[in-house]
């Protein structure tokens, strides 16, 4: 299991506190230091079952000054809202958790940090 992150932020900081208070197996990528490319985006998109908008933090100064709420959300926009996403790594929702089932949640709940866990086979640390 892996677990994309921003230190700074409480969802992030409340995932990880649950996946340790279960004694998970986890790695952590955090993805403003280490921003995943577009084939990585769409490896986790599609692991998510969601399209980039999606995942896309809109609030996000990045996200007003490149005017991604006039953006289209279709199939022929796709690709451009994946390079924004490369590009600008902060409009990334977080945290995103990919279980060893091969899915992914978002992981802003209690309940799916522990959905995570649970496509995870629970594996814990020893």
């Amino acid at each position: 299991m892996e677990i994309w992150l921003n230190p700074a932020c409480s969802k992030c900081r409340s995932a990880v506190e649950i996946l340790d208070e279960e004694g998970a197996r986890y790695t952590v990528r955090k993805y403003l230091e280490d921003p995943p490319n577009a084939d990585e985006l769409r490896g986790v998109l599609a692991r998510l079952g969601l399209e980039p908008w999606d995942i896309t933090r809109t609030q996000e100064p990045d996200a007003k000054e490149l005017g991604l709420g006039e953006w289209e959300r279709t199939d022929a926009a796709r690709e451009r809202w994946i390079a924004a996403l490369a590009a600008h790594p902060r409009l990334i929702q977080r945290p995103i958790i990919t279980a060893d089932d091969g899915s992914a949640l978002v992981g802003r709940s209690e309940e799916a940090v522990r959905d995570a866990m649970a496509r995870t086979g629970g594996e814990q640390t020893s």
